[in-house]
């Protein structure tokens, strides 16, 4: 049996994470999808299609790596990785807000997928805080 002194991780964050990386994947295919779309269908600037697409990437590369580092800064009770989870939080919200309002043509289903992401950030990051001022204090302790 632990000592009641000692902090747990987060279950709430753990779960958010977990259903955030699969929405994650969901919304890079069809955001892939939709981007064949648009360039299929409407008049796309080739240059904005390709800068959509990178950022789409770097986004891809951003979200696995605060998803990997929040679920294993939270299940090893580590301040560090949990930390640089919620830094990174910051630059995959600004991307999903891009996606949501400033690209070329932003499409609702665009909306509605990026305005879930943002939802996602929303719920993890207070918990996300909450966690980390938890494994500060037990470490007080």
């Amino acid at each position: 049996m632990a000592p009641r002194s000692r902090r747990r991780s987060s279950a709430p964050l753990q779960v958010l994470l977990f259903l955030n990386g699969w929405y994650s994947a969901t919304y890079f295919l069809l955001e892939a999808f939709i981007f064949v779309y648009k360039a299929l269908l409407l008049p796309y600037p080739v240059t904005n299609l390709l800068l959509d697409a990178l950022l789409l990437l770097l986004f891809l590369g951003t979200e696995a790596t605060r998803i990997f580092f929040g679920s294993k800064g939270n299940l090893c009770q580590r301040k560090v990785p949990l930390a640089i989870s919620l830094a990174l939080t910051v630059p995959a919200a600004v991307m999903a807000s891009y996606y949501l309002l400033l690209q070329t043509y932003a499409l609702r289903l665009e909306a509605i997928l990026s305005a879930i992401l943002l939802l996602f950030y929303a719920a993890e990051l207070p918990l996300g805080v909450l966690a980390l001022v938890a494994f500060s204090s037990a470490d007080s302790c």
